[in-house]
């Protein structure tokens, strides 16, 4: 079973959904958030259960679709899942993996 490790990043990205949603409603912000949090438990037994994100031409980049949300991690090894970053779909990616796309 693999660790699912959540960057900082991904930590702050998912903040940030929640502060913008509570706006509007607290309680959809913090119903979004542990939503999308807890969507990651599929990968600790089934880590490829993602798409691959085609631009990053790494097929351990993948993605899981939340809603309108996606939510991008890179399978290190067997063991080890780090959650990249959590952002709107209608965003584009920028350079959010850095050096591990090489």
């Amino acid at each position: 079973m693999a660790q699912v490790r959540w960057t900082d990043f991904a930590i702050d990205e998912l903040n940030q959904i929640g502060e913008f949603i509570s706006n509007d409603s607290l309680l959809y912000a913090e119903i979004t958030v542990s939503e999308l949090f807890a969507a990651t438990d599929i990968l600790e037994k089934f880590p490829k259960t993602g798409t691959t994100v085609r631009m990053f031409q790494n097929e351990n980049i993948r993605q899981l679709i939340k809603g309108s949300y996606r939510i991008i991690y890179l399978i290190i090894d067997a063991e080890s899942i780090d959650i990249l970053t959590v952002h709107h779909g209608s965003r584009l990616i920028s350079n959010i993996v850095g050096d591990t796309t090489k």
